[in-house]
């Protein structure tokens, strides 16, 4: 004789009163986010080189493209081989002509560091008032000194750890070329996991979005890194500033790190050339303040354009943040990461429409 089934039946309508089918939805999604969050996170080291390696692939993209038009289209790999020579040959160049000068000024600057005491003792005279915040800043100094003399052995050690990273000079340039011969084949790919009718669409429009985004972006800032270091050198020779190119050169580089690069490079400017005696710190304090200005408002609005442009507080935020979580990496990688967050945003709230 078979059980009742009306018991069965209450039993199961109890069950899914209390588990909602959308209710277990909802938490597996949202535990599999916090999953994939969690992974991101661990894995955060390789996957910023992996980052780095696409923006030096967009960084290349448009010379590939210039070569590959005039070569047979089947095969990318001789376009490659050409940009990755013609790039280590102007690499090559800049270093005979321009890397020897700087170093020269760096090695000057090694063997004859800036008077430190002498320029507080300068200051002291020039404006008495200051005597005791000259003092004060007297006795950090010679703490500061001791701890380095101290510390000298751990510093090594970690300059010996930190050289182990000069692999990734090899790794970067390994995998965006990887990146730029098969990049279509996976974007491909990509696109082709979503299911045909309107989340593939979705897909195509949000590569494309990305795609253009990443290649205005790193022109952009390739453009305007040059821009410091001509303006920089151009300008502080003709100022009479010691050490112009190597200061034009240190400037380059921060040009790349969001924020606290350019702040940086005119600190470390103003400071050299402070301690260097140099007479004229108000003239060097308005190029500084003009330059900035023109390079903030004038020239990346009009190099960046609409999808890359962020507000500064959004570029604050992504930097205090990114230095949280990743340090100088999340630093660096926060604008784009910040501009392509906004652009999938936006193209989700476009659909959702």
């Amino acid at each position: 004789m078979s059980p009742p089934t009306h018991n069965s039946g209450s039993h199961k309508r109890r069950r899914s009163a209390f588990i909602d089918p959308r209710t277990a939805r909802a938490t597996w999604t949202a535990a599999l986010t916090l999953l994939v969050l969690a992974l991101i996170y661990a894995i955060r080291g390789t996957i910023f080189i992996f980052a780095v390696a696409l923006l030096f692939a967009y960084l290349l993209y448009p010379l590939v493209n210039q070569i590959s038009g005039r070569l047979p289209p089947k095969n990318r790999t001789p376009a490659l081989a050409l940009t990755y020579l013609l790039v280590i040959g102007l690499l090559a160049v800049g270093a005979i002509g321009i890397g020897s000068h700087v170093a020269a000024e760096a090695r000057q600057l090694v063997a004859e560091p800036p008077d430190v005491r002498g320029f507080l003792q300068r200051l002291q005279v020039a404006h008495p008032a200051l005597s005791p915040m000259v003092g004060t800043a007297e006795g950090r100094i010679r703490e500061q000194l001791g701890e380095i003399v101290s510390g000298a052995p751990r510093f090594s050690l970690h300059v010996l750890a930190a050289s182990a990273n000069m692999i990734y000079l090899i790794v970067i340039p390994i995998l965006s070329f990887f990146m730029l011969k098969d990049g279509a084949r996976l974007r491909d790919s990509l696109i082709a996991m979503f299911p045909a009718g309107g989340s593939r669409a979705v897909a195509e429009r949000t590569v494309a979005g990305v795609h253009s985004l990443l290649l205005s972006y790193m022109r952009s800032l390739l453009l305007l890194c040059c821009t410091v270091l001509v303006v920089f050198s151009v300008v502080l020779s003709a100022m009479g500033v010691q050490y112009a190119l190597l200061l034009a050169s240190i400037a380059f580089f921060c040009e790349f790190v969001p924020l606290v690069g350019p702040i940086s490079a005119a600190a470390v400017t103003v400071a050299v050339s402070a301690l260097n005696g140099y007479p004229h710190l108000w003239l060097l304090f308005c190029f500084l303040g003009v330059f900035r200005l023109l390079q903030d408002y004038v020239l990346s609005p009009r190099l960046m354009g609409k999808g890359v442009e962020l507000h500064p507080l959004l570029v604050i935020f992504g930097v205090f943040a990114g230095a949280e979580i990743a340090g100088v990496a999340g630093i660096f990688l926060s604008v784009p990461v910040l501009a392509l967050a906004r652009l999938v945003l936006g193209i989700l709230i476009q659909r959702a429409d």
